[in-house]
């Protein structure tokens, strides 16, 4: 491997095995950091560390470890009172355990580092834990030293080499107390087939695609502010309107996701998806009735078709009156004039 610096040398402890290694760090941040600077003149903001009895500047070379007691009192500790420790993975990365994988709660996951061969008598045990490992489908669970404190760590094979999680004690992880929604809530079989469509249309994705948009765009503003050019605005994102039906998003972001992947926009049709093996009971439904979208459009129809026949009705009883009113009228006119026929006749 091209040369990195390691940050803590030592040995593996494997059994009455022992395998001197570097440890080099695995990861590397690509964030882009800021420098705080005076407004007014852009001059640099430093912090400089003051002895607060004898309220001067001291230099690194005076400054040492304290530890603060209940009582505010400082009590001094000193490298040499570290390095006495009693504790054997001062230098030695001991394996205590082979577990499944499965068995370590990501929650637990911390930094991850590297294990080197260091030099050539290690790399016949080197390569004997890393073909243990693979074989047996484990991890080793270590203790190790680092930093001035003792920590736990997950070993595991990553291609040819060995990489180590450093790994929470369990005490350190907080339980979802309080966490999940308090309130009861009913979930439908017909939204969680929905929700299982948007998850396969989604599909899988290569995380080597993925990219650090937000450090690509703050890339584009500082370079256009060192070439004195006016930075790139990016356009403001749309604002959705509040979401009152679940049924509704998740059809929408299904019909999305599809036409994203240039799937016709009518093959967005929500269709029902096969009844699953499973021991999910059927939620109960409040008031013992279910609400589909297919029964509302249906008593919709219903209504509209009850409502036009009601019209028709009114408006046939409006005309058969009008002309009943008309026929008694005709009679009269007609009366009427025979009267004055007979009447000029005389």
């Amino acid at each position: 491997m091209r040369h990195v610096r390691s940050i803590w040398n030592g040995a593996i402890s494997f059994g009455l095995v022992s395998i001197p290694i570097k440890l080099v760090n695995a990861t590397e941040s690509h964030s882009i950091s800021f420098r705080q600077i005076h407004t007014e003149d852009g001059g640099r903001i430093r912090y400089r560390k003051f002895c607060e009895l004898e309220d001067r500047e001291v230099t690194s070379q005076e400054i040492g470890k304290g530890y603060e007691d209940a009582d505010g009192s400082i009590i001094p500790i000193t490298d040499e009172d570290l390095s006495h420790l009693p504790i054997p993975t001062a230098k030695t990365i001991e394996i205590v355990a082979f577990v499944p994988g499965d068995r370590i709660d990501p929650l637990q996951m911390d930094a991850a580092y590297y294990l080197a061969a260091s030099g050539a008598p290690a790399a016949k045990p080197y390569t004997l834990l890393r073909e243990a490992l693979k074989r047996s489908n484990k991890v080793a669970i270590a203790k190790f030293a680092l930093r001035g404190r003792e920590r736990l760590g997950m070993l595991r094979v990553v291609g040819d080499a060995i990489a180590m999680h450093g790994l929470l004690w369990p005490d350190e992880v907080r339980a979802p107390e309080g966490v999940a929604p308090d309130t009861s809530v009913t979930v439908r079989d017909k939204e969680l087939d929905l929700a299982d469509a948007l998850m396969d249309t989604l599909g899988e994705v290569d995380l080597e695609d993925l990219h650090d948009e937000y450090r690509e765009a703050l890339e584009e503003v500082i370079a256009a502010k060192a070439a004195g050019e006016t930075p790139p605005e990016l356009p403001e994102p749309e604002r959705g309107g509040k979401v009152l039906d679940l049924m509704a998003a998740l059809e929408n972001s299904v019909r999305a996701a599809r036409e994203s992947r240039g799937e016709p926009a009518e093959e967005a049709e929500i269709k029902s998806l096969p009844q699953r093996k499973s021991s999910r009971a059927a939620p109960k439904e409040t008031g013992g009735k279910k609400s589909t979208a297919k029964k509302t459009a249906a008593k919709k129809t219903a209504s509209s078709a009850r409502k036009s026949t009601s019209t028709k009705k009114t408006a046939a009883k409006s005309t058969t009156a009008k002309s009943t009113a008309k026929k008694p009228a005709e009679k009269k006119t007609a009366a009427a004039k025979k009267t004055a026929s007979r009447k000029r006749s005389a």
